[in-house]
């Protein structure tokens, strides 16, 4: 079934599931959680491959859930972030198969965790205006580097928006637009790399119905959640992730 096991299949679908659910409730970690997991059970291309088509098509309901108005608005307002997140997708997508993945783990993966728990022991990092286009462009270029070769490029983006305190649902939905344009860039970069092939487009399109379900299920916990609890549960996300990031790198060095 699509060049993998069954129970591979299922445990791909549950997965998923999983990973829409928390990306409706928070608005981020899909790829993430899928690329994680299904490192332990799928080859590490098709993982990745896997992963873009949920990607992408849950990144459109996230990006236009307030309307196309309110999301043309977030696309102008982070325009330089996104900018440089599709030209550095670009740039880096074509050394997927041969950039050391540990590495490029471990440097994500500990800012990552140390920015979380610092925001959550109550210490305050807000950028001085006149710092703030920098800041957005910087982590877009990281974003986008990381984008092109592991399917992520969502951790710089919010700890960008945490820090300049981006109210909720603009939180939510610039998320959604950055990861949506950066969606398109990754799946047109691996069509042409041939991450995304015949054998991989089928399950990729496949786990698209468990990631709409999960989504769905999460939007109805976003909704409930209040500012400080939403902040709280995305920064507990943050080091969950960030801390999974070094275990990767560490799993290929032992």
């Amino acid at each position: 079934m699509f060049g993998i096991e069954t129970w591979q299949f299922w445990g791909a679908m549950a997965i998923t599931a999983f990973a829409g659910f928390v990306k409706g409730a928070v608005g981020f970690a899909m790829p993430m959680i899928m690329l994680s997991a299904f490192g332990s059970i799928l080859p590490a291309t098709t993982a990745l491959a896997a992963l873009i088509l949920p990607t992408l098509l849950t990144n459109i309901q996230q990006a236009f859930r307030q309307g196309p108005q309110e999301a043309w608005g977030s696309i102008w307002r982070f325009r330089l972030h996104i900018s440089m997140v599709v030209i550095f997708i670009c740039v880096s997508a074509g050394f997927a198969k041969a950039l050391p993945q540990p590495v490029m783990y471990i440097l994500l993966g500990a800012p990552i965790v140390g920015f979380a728990l610092w925001q959550l022991a109550g210490r305050s990092l807000v950028l001085p205006l006149h710092h703030r286009r920098r800041a957005e462009a910087v982590t877009g270029i990281v974003g986008g580097l990381y984008g092109g070769i592991s399917g992520i490029w969502g951790p710089p983006l919010i700890v960008y928006l945490l820090s300049v305190g981006v109210e909720k649902r603009e939180q939510v939905r610039v998320q959604g637009v950055v990861f949506l344009l950066g969606a398109v860039v990754l799946t047109a970069a691996h069509l042409t790399s041939g991450i995304l092939n015949a054998q991989t487009l089928p399950l990729s399109l496949v786990l698209c119905v468990p990631a709409f379900a999960g989504m769905m299920a999460g939007f109805a916990l976003q909704d409930r959640l209040d500012v400080v609890q939403f902040r709280r549960w995305t920064l507990v996300l943050l080091v969950l992730t960030g801390l999974n990031l070094v275990r990767r790198a560490f799993e290929f060095w032992i």
